[in-house]
């Protein structure tokens, strides 16, 4: 089991959301769609050669950003993953995938 963390725009944070359920991540239980969340302010500055779907190359960004935490079993979280990232505007995710010990 392990736990996925992510952080993403307010706007987006549903649709990424639903990317990540579809692959079976987010379950606990005989529950579906499990997270919790947290608002917070995440910050930026795209450098050259950079694409920002938020911000200019070379400028401070900060964006209201959801911290997104699940659960997710052995099975699921490489497909969780690649949703995560196909689902997100970022060029580059920002995400953390702890092991969980069983205890």
């Amino acid at each position: 089991m392990y736990k996925l963390a992510f952080f993403v725009p307010v706007e987006d944070a549903e649709t990424v959301k639903e990317a990540v359920f579809e692959t079976g991540a987010g379950r606990i239980g005989d529950y579906e769609a499990c997270c919790f969340q947290t608002p917070g302010t995440g910050q930026f500055r795209p450098l050259d050669g950079a694409d920002p779907h938020i911000g200019k190359v070379g400028a401070l960004e900060f964006v209201d950003e959801l911290k997104v935490e699940l659960v997710c079993d052995d099975d699921h979280i490489q497909a969780a993953i690649a949703a995560l990232k196909l689902a997100h505007p970022y060029e580059e995710v920002a995400y953390d995938v702890w092991a969980l010990a069983d205890l």
